[in-house]
């Protein structure tokens, strides 16, 4: 007798269940072979991207670029690898890993240059706090803080106190200002680290440069070139941007009575070739590439003198890849001492009350990979009043 219907509809149910079934473990276990981290973001020339999965155990394993094998090994007895891919060059690499006749997609990673943007002499003194306290701290940043908030990395240098105790330096020009000014450096602008390193950091005492860290990094930035002691002033602030770690450590040169920092005082830290040198060696054992930024040379004297090469010759010949200048108020040379480094003399003014040849300045873009400096370029601004605007 020939199956009731109902017995066919179970029979074709069963049947179809066990297909799925066994068509679903199947494509799991095939699935299983290989499995690996996906990659994905952007990587700066030279930095490894890593790619750890599991495959057969003990089988060979390979990690392809493109149509390029770029890394071999063998899986361990559990099946776990580790492979990884570094290139100098910029482009978009799809990646895959292959073992025992499978290949996976991992992602696609994208190779370019970190950009560090630098300008010189931010300050809030003589009439720039009284006209933010009327305008408001954003006024001074509406033009070019669209440029700058671009960079992955960008710094400069604050040469002003920011508080509201000490009373003012036995000198020429003092300058200070209120923390909220400095909020849209960070969250408008896009600023990473400020310098203190400058002859206006301790302008009204040393407990009002710790306040004036203080407000820097409660702002969201670090800072450099100044501290509680000689030790912590020499100290780097270490940013990274596509896996490059980037040191960048501040000196001033110019040092009024009183500011330097000492073993026990807060100060800022002096520009000497001797411990110029050893605070770079050590800074590369953290990082990937170092930056020293120097407050230095002659007020109006856009070429550099034969301190300021002193100065640059110890940072770079310890292995530093950029250098950049700041104190003489005007826009200055750069050059190329090597392939993968670069000096900017001096960075002129930026968000300072200038005029004439004070008043036309820049921002610099700096290409930074593993090996040091890739390219650069510059962008003209010109300052009205205090206020820094794009072109000439």
């Amino acid at each position: 007798m020939p199956p009731s219907p109902a017995v066919r509809r179970a029979s074709v149910l069963a049947c179809t269940l066990a297909t799925a079934v066994f068509g679903l473990t199947g494509a799991h276990a095939a699935a299983r072979d290989i499995t690996a981290q996906r990659v994905s973001g952007w990587r700066a020339p030279g930095v490894p991207v890593q790619v750890t999965g599991w495959g057969p155990a003990n089988a060979g394993v390979e990690l392809s670029a493109g149509q390029q094998v770029v890394d071999t090994t063998t899986a361990g007895p559990r099946g776990l690898f580790r492979l990884s891919f570094a290139t100098l060059r910029p482009g978009r690499y799809p990646l895959s890993v292959a073992a025992a006749g499978e290949t996976v997609s991992v992602g696609t990673v994208r190779i370019r240059p970190v950009t560090l943007d630098a300008v010189g002499d931010i300050t809030f003194g003589e009439q720039v706090g009284p006209t933010l306290a009327r305008l408001g701290a954003d006024y001074p940043w509406t033009s070019v803080a669209p440029l700058l908030r671009r960079a992955d990395v960008t710094t400069g240098n604050l040469e002003t106190a920011v508080s509201s105790r000490g009373i003012p330096a036995t000198k020429q020009y003092t300058f200070r200002g209120a923390p909220y000014m400095l909020r849209p450096l960070h969250s408008l602008a896009g600023f990473d680290v400020l310098t203190l390193a400058n002859n206006h950091a301790v302008d009204f005492g040393r407990g009002a440069l710790l306040d004036t860290i203080h407000a820097v990094r409660a702002a969201g930035m670090a800072t450099i070139g100044a501290g509680a002691t000689s030790w912590r002033a020499r100290q780097p602030a270490i940013v990274t941007a596509g896996g490059l770690r980037i040191a960048l450590l501040g000196y001033s040169d110019v040092n009024p009575p009183g500011f330097s920092a000492t073993p026990d005082a807060p100060g800022t830290a002096r520009a000497d070739p001797a411990a110029i040198a050893a605070d770079v060696h050590a800074a590369l054992r953290r990082a990937d590439v170092a930056v020293c930024f120097f407050h230095w040379g002659v007020e109006l004297h856009a070429r550099p003198d034969s301190r300021q090469r002193e100065l640059a010759a110890a940072c770079l010949h310890a292995g530093a890849s950029l250098v950049l200048g700041a104190h003489p108020h005007v826009f200055g040379p750069v050059t190329r001492p090597s392939r993968h480094t670069l000096v900017a003399w001096t960075l002129g003014n930026f968000v300072f009350p200038s005029s004439g040849v004070t008043a036309r300045t820049g921002i610099l873009h700096v290409l930074l990979g593993s090996d040091g400096v890739e390219g650069y370029g510059t962008t003209p601004v010109t300052i009205q009043g205090f206020r820094p605007v794009l072109g000439r």
